[in-house]
């Protein structure tokens, strides 16, 4: 254990840590496991290279890819921390980190190219003078008909159907992962387009900030011109079918299901739908990782 001590310093400590991982005592692999861990993601490059020494045997690597995992895991937890502190709650930002906590290495900059792409496409076929409904028109010809999105009806419960890099990837999601994408790049472009969290299903409200209801003689007490549902092509509905919707699954009609919600909450609801996919496919170690970073937003 002296030895452990003496050569905590810098990068040395790092590689004679590593060497001691697969050190037969227990007491002193748990030693350097939090050694290790303390490091963070400086120790990350040094345990990766050790898988190419040929002369380390299969407990040495399984090992290995636990601290590994144990380092990242502590990362993401840090960040969704920090994110929950922040006072923007940026959604993209937070969308990249639980995309990050799958796909460690992920290409953040070819994400933003792909939703700075949409949002261009959309850009140029925009003009003041649309009204709403053109404007989600032209919104939906565009992010359905030209980038091809569409819902995932046929591995719906997939977890690639939550994060943000895989959606943009195949161009299919659940409805969750369509309607983020589709409100970030809407209000991106001054679209007032946000997130409505239903039960069992994710729409969007185009908020009416320019009182168009009154001018046609309409009213809604929640403040929404009208709905969107990007699962379904960006059909677009009223308050009505919302509440068609409560009444056929027995829930009230609490405010909540008719009004934006926060992007804490969309947060929460993105990592309760890969729990609910992890669950599905008996990946517990999975399950009660997403259910710490839910935790943390709570």
């Amino acid at each position: 254990m002296k030895y452990i001590c003496d050569v905590m310093i810098g990068n040395t400590s790092i590689k004679a840590l590593v060497e001691l991982i697969d050190d037969p005592d227990d007491n002193i692999y748990e030693h350097v496991r939090h050694q290790l861990k303390s490091f963070g993601n400086e120790a990350i490059p040094y345990l990766e290279n050790s898988w190419g020494s040929s002369y380390y045997g299969i407990i040495f690597q399984s090992r290995v890819e636990k601290i590994i995992r144990e380092i990242q895991f502590e990362d993401i937890k840090s960040q969704v921390q920090s994110w929950a502190n922040s006072s923007e709650k940026d959604l993209l930002e937070g969308t990249l980190v639980i995309a990050r906590y799958q796909y460690p290495g992920l290409d953040e900059e070819a994400v933003r190219n792909s939703i700075q792409a949409i949002r261009r496409d959309v850009w140029l076929e925009l003009n003041n003078n649309q009204t709403a409904y053109e404007q989600i028109k032209i919104f939906n010809r565009v992010f359905f008909g030209v980038h091809g999105f569409r819902g995932d009806t046929k591995t719906y419960n997939s977890p690639v159907n939550s994060y943000i890099n895989t959606v943009l990837e195949c161009k299919k999601g659940n409805p969750l992962s369509l309607c983020l994408i589709y409100s970030i790049v809407a209000q991106s472009l001054d679209i007032p387009v946000y997130g409505v969290n239903l039960p069992n299903h994710f729409v969007l409200a185009y908020m009416d900030e320019k009182r168009s209801s009154f001018m046609i003689n309409e009213q809604n007490e929640f403040g929404v011109l009208f709905y969107i549902n990007a699962f379904s092509n960006g059909s677009i509905f009223d308050t009505n079918e919302i509440k068609e919707f409560l009444n056929e699954n027995k829930l009230a009609h609490d405010r909540e299901f008719f009004e934006p919600c926060s992007n804490s909450t969309i947060m929460k609801r993105m990592i309760s739908n890969l729990i609910a996919s992890f669950q599905q496919i008996g990946n517990a170690e999975k399950v009660m990782e997403l259910q710490t970073l839910r935790s943390v937003l709570m």
